[in-house]
């Protein structure tokens, strides 16, 4: 039986999930995912490894258009549009709704250029505009104060940490309402990851923030709500077309974790499997 979160039709959410799934040429990935993300606030998609967590993650921003054989059903809602309607412009999708990967990935310019990147595109080239909009991103960012004297030093030259923050400027420039998140701190140490987790709650605060972490402690500390995907099988279909992932539970992070509603997440949580 499919799991599907309880719906305010009243509510004005900053994405709505409803009944996706994702498909990769005849492979079934992920079934029938409803998912309400409540604006301004943080949530967690969390699952052992396959559950489709990721690919989910993905269809939100249509970064899945870029697999070939890649299919989305179903409606993700966004002002009251579904984001795959034939009219709707994927590269504006990602404008709206950046996106930082697990492993950071500066463009190989100067810490200015990775960040005055988006905004140049988008046809902003005076040199003050671009200046305030560079100096409010890193520091959005915070990293302003650990780079404002080496604007013009490669932004590869950075520590990881600084890296990924590096990223998360470059993505914030451009002013999405939400910013997507996998496993951002996956590649970090574990101070690094802290400032990550602080960055998620202060500095990004007025952003909705979707994250896909493996870390369960970490879910705990940043998210506002958690989504636990699960991996679902058909033992009478050889290979990887039996299995696919699904919802299993969503709702605020405290009584998910403290009073789970389904036996897997209860079980997931305490590390029994994953």
């Amino acid at each position: 039986m499919v799991y599907v979160p309880e719906i305010e039709t009243e509510q004005e959410y900053a994405v709505l999930l409803d009944k996706v799934n994702v498909f990769y040429g005849s492979y079934h990935a992920v079934k029938d995912i409803t998912i309400p993300i409540q604006k301004g606030k943080i949530t967690a998609f969390i699952g052992p490894s396959g559950c489709g967590k990721s690919t989910v993650l993905r269809a939100i921003n249509r970064m899945n258009d870029l697999v070939e054989g890649a299919r989305v059903t179903g409606d993700i809602n966004y002002h009251g549009k579904n984001l795959y309607d034939e009219d709707v412009d994927p590269v504006e999708v990602r404008r709206r709704i950046g996106m930082v990967f697990q492993k950071p990935n500066p463009f190989p310019k100067s810490i200015y250029e990775n960040v005055a990147y988006g905004p140049r595109l988008l046809g902003v080239n005076k040199k003050a505009l671009l200046d305030e909009i560079v100096e409010r991103s890193l520091r959005g960012a915070a990293l302003w104060e650990e780079v404002k004297n080496d604007l013009r030093k490669s932004g590869l030259a950075l520590s990881g940490g600084q890296q990924q923050r590096l990223c998360i400027a470059r993505t914030i420039a451009v002013e999405p309402d939400i910013i997507l998140m996998d496993e951002p701190a996956s590649a970090l140490d574990p101070i690094a990851t802290q400032r990550i987790e602080q960055l998620m709650r202060e500095e990004l605060s007025e952003y909705t923030i979707i994250i896909v972490t493996h870390n369960m402690q970490q879910a705990q500390r940043a998210s506002d709500y958690v989504a636990f995907f699960n991996i679902r099988k058909n033992e009478d279909t050889p290979g990887i077309e039996n299995r696919w992932g699904e919802l299993a539970e969503f709702g605020e992070t405290d009584r998910v974790f403290n009073n789970p509603a389904a036996e897997e997440t209860a079980e997931y949580i305490a590390g029994r499997f994953g």
